[in-house]
């Protein structure tokens, strides 16, 4: 493969991966809440769900939910109701950071299961699967695939850290509410955007 499929190829995995959306959302409050790791067990599983995704639509899952009338709009709106309800965790938390609950922290299932409900994650795989590989080809899929698998886990941690970095900014339980309740805002925001969409 050359150069002049990689390149646009990366670049789009990362303007895709690192833009803001509701996984990056989840992983920049799992930053500020839990251990760096406990983010990186999520990042990880949002990551490969975003890969097995990405596959099934790049060998043909979009041909058979085309062939399914009203599926679609239905994944969009279990997907809506999910963010809609981890925000609502999210406004409700009382901005102290846990010492012994790591096992309230997302894990990798439900960085997987998000992938598949998050509205983002299935445009950003239709879209680049369109406009980089020529008519389904396999090679490309996997090329591509195989490019977004680091970028997109390089992505998701960053914004693990970038939430590790604001924890130890704030040590007062109102200032992560605040940022909580923030990020539970944006949640909705773009649960109404896509709505509107």
């Amino acid at each position: 493969m050359s150069l002049s499929l990689i390149l646009p190829m990366s670049a789009f995995a990362l303007a895709a991966s690192i833009s803001p959306g509701p996984v990056n959302l989840v992983c920049l409050s799992s930053g500020t809440r839990y251990h760096v790791s406990r983010g990186l067990i999520f990042v990880t599983g949002a990551t490969l769900g975003f890969i097995a995704l990405f596959l099934a639509i790049g060998f043909g899952l979009h041909s058979l939910l085309a062939g399914l009338p009203g599926f679609e709009r239905w994944l969009s709106w279990a997907g809506i109701a999910f963010l809609l309800y981890l925000s609502y965790r999210l406004a409700r938390d009382d901005g102290r950071i846990p010492d012994g609950e790591p096992d309230k922290a997302p894990g990798f299932l439900l960085g997987a299961l998000m992938q598949w409900l998050n509205p983002k994650a299935w445009l950003a795989s239709a879209a680049g699967i369109g406009a980089y590989t020529n008519g389904g080809d396999s090679q490309q899929i996997w090329l591509f695939a195989a490019l977004y698998l680091p970028i997109c886990w390089l992505s998701l941690s960053c914004w693990v850290y970038a939430g590790a970095f604001l924890r130890h900014l704030v040590h007062k339980p109102a200032v992560l509410r605040g940022i909580n309740r923030t990020l539970a805002g944006l949640l909705v925001a773009s649960c109404l955007f896509l709505l509107l969409d």
